[in-house]
């Protein structure tokens, strides 16, 4: 039988400042900022939502192994919420935080989504989607 995954634990972001990063990420999406220890020893951060994590790597002091090009800005990340996205769009208007576009709908993993598009400190492209 061929090996196969079921599931996303964590996903790294390389960010040019875990502090911009983190109030971003707390303050708009609703994630919880989290440090750890990693195996190594090192304390590292975390960006924690439902079971999962994105870990957070320092531009120019990533962590080994590492992604073969690592930059900030290069990540197009689809977050699922059950949160209307007409509140969505007035949380984002009050905190000052461009939509991109949208609302659109999209094919999500699972079936249609309805969706709107932000950009973080980075410029990474966040897409806000519920199920439709």
């Amino acid at each position: 039988m061929k090996p196969t995954v079921k599931s996303l634990d964590h996903l790294v972001l390389t960010v040019s400042d875990i502090e911009t990063t983190t109030a971003f990420y707390d303050g708009i999406l609703g994630m919880t900022t989290q440090a750890f220890i990693a195996a190594d020893g090192s304390k590292r951060w975390a960006l924690g939502f439902g079971d999962q994590k994105i870990n957070l790597h320092q531009l120019g002091a990533e962590f080994d192994p590492k992604a073969g090009h690592a930059t900030a800005g290069s990540a197009d990340l689809c977050f699922l919420t059950d949160t209307p996205l007409e509140a969505w769009l007035s949380h984002l208007n009050q905190a000052r935080v461009a939509v991109v576009d949208g609302p659109v709908e999209r094919s999500g993993a699972t079936g249609p989504i309805q969706s709107i598009y932000i950009r973080d400190p980075d410029d990474n492209l966040i897409e806000i989607s519920t199920s439709l």
